[in-house]
């Protein structure tokens, strides 16, 4: 979802008093994602891949294991060729671990990247029913009261959150506030 930073909240605070006929609404982006059936489906599937993902890194811990117990229960007999062969074995046991740990949950793994384009259309979906209903209801500002810019004070009549599950074809009277 958009995140709002402070500079933009103090200048969107600055920018108010000089118009005070401007409205501003907020909603909350989180619950309206639980309540969206895709959503959860989205959750779901990406989990599922997590869940592969912590799997074949839990494997290839278990090889590095192995190969460390076995060095460790044989190493005084092994030669000196052979004990650097089985140290350089285990090093690139861990190497691979550590490289495929990273490549499925780092930064820019791929869980990452799955997370990014199966959540888009429904952050577009969202976005899209909440421009639609700031219009609606002539809203100049609507922020995210779960975002990084903190609310201390919204009356509940500028809440349009219930507006845009509506939006959504979301019924509003599951889960209340």
């Amino acid at each position: 979802m958009l995140r709002y930073s402070p500079l933009l909240a103090l200048l969107l605070l600055a920018v108010l008093p000089a118009s005070a006929q401007q409205k501003i609404g907020f909603v909350d982006t989180q619950r309206i994602l639980e309540r969206l059936p895709e959503y959860a489906s989205v959750q779901q599937s990406l989990n599922q891949l997590a869940q592969e993902f912590t799997t074949e890194l839990d494997r290839l811990q278990g090889e590095v294991d192995a190969l460390e117990q076995e060095f460790a229960a044989r190493e005084l007999l092994y030669t000196d060729e052979e004990r650097q062969r089985k140290k350089d074995e285990i090093r690139q046991a861990r190497q691979e671990l550590n490289q495929r740990r990273g490549q499925y949950f780092g930064p820019d793994g791929e869980l990452f990247r799955e997370e990014q384009t199966r959540l888009r259309p429904v952050q577009e979906r969202v976005l899209t029913a909440i421009e639609t209903v700031a219009l609606d209801e002539d809203y100049d500002y609507v922020v995210d009261r779960g975002g990084e810019l903190l609310l201390l004070f919204a009356k509940p009549e500028h809440d349009l959150t219930d507006f845009v599950l509506v939006e959504l074809d979301i019924d509003t009277a599951v889960g209340g506030r």
